[in-house]
């Protein structure tokens, strides 16, 4: 893995198999192919893209808007070969440091993601970044297991009244620190949800 490009805000970052760099202009029949296939976004929180229409106001909103922030961790996720977007990781620089991703269905089971995402973490380490968390819908543990491959522990259980869905989803949340202060837990989504709870079984 290498750093390709070492000043700016979403350096990127090469892996094996992988190139994670900025969406450009360039990718909206991709970011069209990631973001319209529902069973790709049934657990996300936005509803389906259905046109290229759609999907370039999706990049202009979604990424253009980060890419001129002082920092963005807003990655298309490319194979080495083409360098053509199949998926996306995206870290917010809020307090929550939320880590998110999404994965064309025809890579599914390849470790895709999880490759980016180590190439990731280790990008947000250099970065001094103190720790990130992910959250997944409990009917969605594929992406729980994810989590777990990039070293994140699960924390606590919450529901949500999700938007703009408009559902009530039970959300588990997964850390991972960074730092060392290793007994760190971000509670902004237990403090917030009348209905939280520790599972034990996870």
């Amino acid at each position: 893995m290498g750093i390709l490009q070492e000043k700016m805000n979403t350096p990127t970052l090469e892996t094996e198999r992988l190139i994670l760099r900025k969406f450009t202009g360039n990718d909206i029949k991709a970011i069209y192919e990631i973001y319209s296939d529902e069973e790709v976004n049934t657990f996300l929180p936005w509803f389906p893209v259905k046109t290229m229409e759609e999907a370039k106001v999706f990049y202009e909103k979604q990424f253009v808007s980060k890419y001129i922030q002082k920092s963005a961790y807003n990655y298309a996720v490319c194979l080495s070969k083409d360098n053509y977007p199949i998926g996306y990781i995206h870290v917010c620089t809020e307090d929550s440091y939320d880590f998110g991703y999404g994965l064309c269905r025809e890579f599914w089971n390849q470790g895709i993601i999880t490759e980016a995402g180590k190439a990731v973490v280790e990008q947000l380490r250099r970065d001094d970044i103190p720790y990130i968390t992910a959250t997944h819908d409990v009917n969605n543990p594929q992406s729980g297991a994810v989590m777990k491959k990039l070293g994140m522990k699960y924390q606590y259980s919450y529901e949500e009244q999700w938007q703009p869905k408009d559902r009530l989803v039970t959300f588990r949340m997964y850390q991972l620190n960074l730092d060392e202060q290793q007994d760190r837990v971000y509670r902004k989504y237990w403090d917030h949800s009348p209905v939280h709870f520790v599972e034990t079984d996870i």
